[in-house]
């Protein structure tokens, strides 16, 4: 290397990412001949989340009601709830409203070509409706709804798919397992481990294999791949 080449390495300055700090390198690091420093186990950014902090986020609801916040609502609440805040995507009784999703109806059309997948029909645990409306709804304004509401809103769309009768109904903490969904029989554990073992083989039977699959077009020259313009607007 070159004096003036040497004197340029020893001078500059770079940013060594493994300890996050800014300092010159000397001649013979710059040749590889000096091991680089050894990372720093923190980055010494931020602080850790304070228990107020944590719990504010740590809201996740159980099957077996682990995680439910203590509170009540009952149907005519969440009703009003309904009206005021979702009814605008999920229609006035839970149908859909345009091709945003229905969240009633649908009994007995799981083995349809079309299968119609709303709470009363297809979802297995009562806990996943509270869990997503609290996190996630209403659209455009997650999490401003309180434990309480969220309760109302759930009662009221049990009502709507008819696994409460009562309009008078109240769920609380208290009561919430003891709700039986439609479709809670029809989900099971994954058991592949057991139920598809004996299709496991180390040594796969490779016989009269197909061959390889000629392409004979693309996606988009049959016109099934979405166009760059927009789409109809929706009601």
């Amino acid at each position: 290397m070159s004096n003036w080449a040497e004197r340029l390495a020893t001078g500059m300055l770079v940013v060594a990412l493994a300890g996050g700090m800014i300092g010159p390198i000397n001649a013979e690091s710059a040749r590889g001949g000096a091991a680089t420093a050894k990372p720093s186990p923190k980055m010494g950014l931020g602080r850790e989340a304070l228990p107020a902090e944590i719990a504010a986020w740590d809201t996740d609801v159980r099957p077996d009601g682990r995680g439910l916040p203590a509170g009540r609502g009952t149907v005519k609440q969440g009703e009003a709830l309904f009206g005021e805040r979702c009814a605008s995507c999920h229609g006035e009784f839970g149908q859909g409203a345009g091709r945003l999703s229905a969240l009633a109806g649908g009994r007995g059309s799981l083995k349809a070509d079309r299968p119609d997948k709303t709470i009363g029909s297809f979802w297995p645990d009562l806990s996943t409706v509270y869990d997503y409306i609290k996190r996630t709804m209403p659209y455009g304004n997650a999490r401003s709804l309180t434990d309480d509401e969220t309760y109302a809103l759930v009662a009221f769309l049990l009502h709507l798919n008819d696994i409460v009768k009562d309009e008078d109904f109240e769920l609380s903490d208290k009561n919430f397992t003891s709700i039986k969904m439609p479709n809670a029989n029809a989900f099971f554990p994954d058991d592949r481990e057991t139920s598809e073992k004996k299709f496991w083989n180390s040594n796969p039977c490779m016989h009269n294999c197909r061959g390889i699959p000629k392409v004979t077009s693309k996606a988009n020259s049959l016109d099934v791949t979405p166009a760059a313009k927009p789409g109809p607007k929706a009601d």
